[in-house]
């Protein structure tokens, strides 16, 4: 679903809204997050890279979002 184009802050917020938990991976650190309806600034500024774009890979399972790839959380979120 979003692979299709690239999503910036406000599409990034609007899916950490709708989240229960965000998941966060940059190489070996992770971080999570429990948005509760709101999108603070800290959550969507660690689901954007560099470039400003959501990074990827973010998949939605249910109500968790995983954004960024560590492939501990992977086999225990995704398995």
């Amino acid at each position: 679903m979003y692979a299709s184009r690239k999503l910036g802050r406000k599409e990034a917020a609007d899916i950490a809204k709708k989240a229960s938990v965000v998941i966060v991976a940059k190489g070996a650190k992770v971080r999570e997050f429990k948005p509760g309806g709101r999108a603070s600034r800290e959550v969507v500024d660690a689901m954007l890279g560099p470039t400003g774009n959501l990074r990827a890979p973010t998949i939605r399972r249910g109500k968790v979002v995983l954004v960024g790839f560590n492939e501990e959380v992977f086999d225990k979120k995704l398995a």
